[in-house]
């Protein structure tokens, strides 16, 4: 009940209109980054490595060794220091041959920690299945895991971690030169109309001429200006920092593992009559045990003694007019003793009856 009343008192303050900048709902085609891929093995494990069972991780490390010039026959390899991991890196659009960027590191075998331990160079590949950057370093969980025979403690998770810095960019990507583009296309993180519509009026007005024109509910094409030809990159800067008012669809998003409702502030419902009640039926079983006299050959019993109770309390009815609002339907709500579980339930009543004007999402 707590948690419902902290989301609901938060819906419940005033709405004000406000503007953001372009920059920050808004994306330019053709620069986008990638995603870096590779599997490595984690070194220097204080016996927490991966078992005698992960065949691939002892292949590694003979492959490794044959590369260094000695020569073990996989039989003989065990390991608990080692473990094999799947590496995983984000390149960043426009990224330069000797840049740095972060690496995650994630156990794929039955490593019970990489805490300690060091990846050894480890090539990471594109889509394309071309090297991009290597990554080597001390791995950092952030964590630990500790234990014994009859308990363990673990703080964070101990076989994923990361390595700040840890790869270098050994190939560019190639990139589109924009400050060559005579035309650009904007596109929307948030699809609707009524926003693109606005950004495109933003933009001509502040150009003052007729440059940008929506395409459709995502995408905006915007012809480079005389003044701009050459200088695409300033004027991205420019119009980046413009601000618009986004239009907000009428949302109701629910989580039902957790209980979480979310209500948008253009949800509106139909005159409708909401009846909740509360039933509760309590069983207890109470086991009694009958045991026969002493020195007969009777047999110990147990005799189970069931307590049945029902409680139901009187149900609320209230009527939500025409049109009403967020803040009137989340007052209802309250006053008919709603839970979080419970109004998830009212929601989709609502829902199915026709009355609720908006997108239920249900994650």
């Amino acid at each position: 009940m707590k948690r419902l009343t902290l989301i609901l008192l938060i819906l419940l303050l005033p709405v004000e209109i406000f503007a953001v900048r372009l920059k920050d709902i808004m994306e330019v085609e053709g620069v986008r980054g990638n995603y870096l891929v590779g599997y490595g093995v984690v070194v220097g494990l204080k016996g927490t490595g991966d078992g005698d069972q992960t065949k691939f991780t002892v292949q590694s490390v003979v492959n490794m060794l044959e590369r260094f010039g000695i020569r073990v026959p996989k039989e003989q390899v065990k390991l608990k220091n080692a473990a094999a991991v799947m590496v995983t890196a984000y390149l960043p659009p426009n990224a330069k041959s000797g840049q740095r960027i972060d690496v995650q590191v994630s156990a794929i075998g039955d490593a019970k920690s990489l805490q300690g331990g060091i990846l050894l160079l480890t090539p990471l590949v594109g889509p394309d299945g071309n090297i991009y950057a290597v990554a080597q370093g001390p791995v950092s969980i952030g964590g630990f895991s500790a234990g014994g025979a009859g308990a363990q403690v673990a703080v964070n998770h101990p076989t994923a971690g990361k390595i700040p810095n840890g790869a270098i960019i050994e190939r560019e990507v190639p990139t589109i030169d924009l400050n060559s583009l005579p035309k650009l296309s904007l596109s929307l993180r948030t699809e609707d109309f009524t926003t693109t519509q606005r950004v495109a009026e933003a933009i001509n007005q502040y150009l003052e001429g007729k440059y940008a024109q929506a395409l459709d509910i995502k995408n905006i094409e915007l012809e480079v200006p005389k003044q701009y030809k050459g200088k695409v990159v300033s004027l991205l800067a420019e119009i980046g920092n413009l601000e618009v008012s986004p239009d907000v669809p009428a949302k109701v998003v629910i989580d039902e593992r957790t209980g979480t409702v979310v209500i948008g502030e253009n949800v509106r419902i139909s005159k409708v009559a909401i009846a909740h009640g509360n039933l509760s039926v309590e069983v207890r079983e109470t086991p009694q045990v009958v045991q026969p006299f002493p020195f007969g050959l009777g047999e110990t019993a147990v005799v189970p003694q069931t307590r049945v109770a029902a409680k139901e309390k009187p149900a609320r009815i209230v009527v939500l007019e025409e049109g009403t609002t967020l803040g009137e339907l989340v007052r209802a709500l309250n006053a008919v003793g709603a839970t979080a579980r419970e109004l998830i339930s009212v929601l989709q009543a609502i829902k199915e009856a026709g009355a609720l004007h908006a997108e239920l999402v249900i994650m």
